[in-house]
């Protein structure tokens, strides 16, 4: 009897060793391992170790101009690969001729200021500013207004050599509304973002990178397999110190210098009750790579 309890308790084990396996299995499909259709952009996941999330903006008629429809797809897209633990870092693309060349006019056109008003438009277009894990733009083509908008609300951008970057809603008698004010003049500084935004005019991937709002210019051919690479190498460390460190440089972004110290020396103090941090520091040591359990 004793033989046959052991019996049955190791298949017990089993068959519950098994059913955990499978639900991992399916959470890993209703994620974003799975691959899901949609309209307005294409969403796949690449890299070596598929492990860097690809969204490629998909309106080739229209320039890839942003419409409500793309906007929530990318959004869908977005609550999936951060929901997925075997990602560590996102990239929003969109054509050779076209990151994005706006937002959709026609869309646009008919609201009135009551309507807008009341349904707190371009709210929630902000979900790639919101985004806790890297997200990296590779912009070839034209990234205008709400597209230039888009690019800048990525942690890092990558420029085509090709590229063309501007705010040129002045001509459409409106202002930028997702950040184009605000974030030009975070990056390229008051005078640089005032022209842009008064004259509409557009900029090229050089003067972009020599202003600062670009991280690096890349032959067009090659610009979405180095911000692919880029993703790679992000994906190599620590997803919860990469997380860390990301809402430390945003800090600094978004607040005073004497407060983003204080916040990014309680980060650091932070990091030493990670499984993390003591790994990388021990493997250091130990002269060999580190095995990180985002812990």
């Amino acid at each position: 009897m004793a033989n046959i309890a052991r019996l049955f308790a190791s298949r017990v084990a089993q068959l519950a060793q098994q059913q955990q396996q499978q639900q991992t299995k399916l959470l890993r499909l209703y994620s974003s391992a799975a691959p899901k259709a949609y309209e307005f952009i294409k969403a796949e996941l690449t890299g070596e170790k598929k492990n860097v999330a690809l969204i490629t903006l998909n309106r080739p008629k229209a320039l890839n101009a942003l419409c409500n429809g793309l906007v929530a797809e990318i959004s869908d897209a977005l609550d999936r690969y951060e929901a997925d633990d075997s990602i560590g870092a996102i990239v929003i693309t969109g054509s050779e001729k076209a990151f994005a060349a706006g937002a959709d006019i026609k869309e646009m056109q008919p609201n009135t200021y009551a309507k807008c008003i009341n349904t707190d438009f371009l709210a929630n277009w902000t979900r790639v500013a919101k985004a806790q894990k890297p997200i990296i733009a590779a912009v070839n083509g034209y990234a205008l207004g709400g597209g230039c908008e888009l690019a800048m609300m990525c942690d890092i951008i990558y420029a085509g050599d090709k590229a063309r970057f501007g705010q040129p809603e002045i001509a459409l008698g409106t202002i930028p509304g997702a950040g184009g004010t605000q974030r030009t003049t975070r990056s390229m500084g008051k005078s640089k973002a005032m022209e842009m935004c008064l004259t509409g005019n557009m900029i090229t991937a050089e003067e972009a990178e020599r202003a600062g709002l670009v991280s690096k210019v890349i032959p067009a051919d090659k610009l979405v397999a180095e911000a692919v690479k880029l993703g790679e190498k992000i994906s190599t460390f620590s997803p919860l110190i990469v997380r860390l460190c990301k809402e430390a440089v945003n800090t600094a972004y978004e607040t005073s210098l004497n407060e983003g110290l204080k916040f990014e020396r309680r980060h650091f103090h932070a990091t030493f009750s990670t499984k993390d941090r003591l790994e990388g520091m021990t493997a250091f040591v130990e002269k060999r790579a580190p095995k990180f359990s985002n812990e």
